[in-house]
């Protein structure tokens, strides 16, 4: 008949923060692509503009470093190519420390 929804023949369950054996693989998988590939995805950020640069930066920090409590919104349509520069270049000196 199996178990009431909730419940569990293991009382403790997987220790929290722990995760499940598919997402563990695929993240595995994942890293080992993009450490196999990291010099023609730089060679390829470095093709595009500066605004979809930092938008796909963006997008991968997110996978990176852990979200923060607070955030900050910044309209990135409406700074100029220098402005964006600026913050891609801040990001890779603190990525290299």
């Amino acid at each position: 008949m199996g178990l009431q929804k909730g419940m569990t023949n293991n009382k403790k369950g997987r220790p929290a923060g722990t995760a499940n054996k598919v997402t563990a693989d695929l993240r595995s998988k994942i890293n080992a692509i993009v450490e196999n590939q990291i010099d023609t995805i730089e060679k390829d950020l470095l093709t595009l503009k500066p605004l979809e640069r930092l938008q796909i930066v963006d997008k991968l920090l997110s996978y990176c470093v852990p979200k923060a409590a607070q955030t900050i919104e910044v309209d990135l349509q409406n700074l100029s190519d220098a402005q964006l520069e600026q913050i891609i270049k801040s990001i890779n000196i603190n990525d290299n420390e």
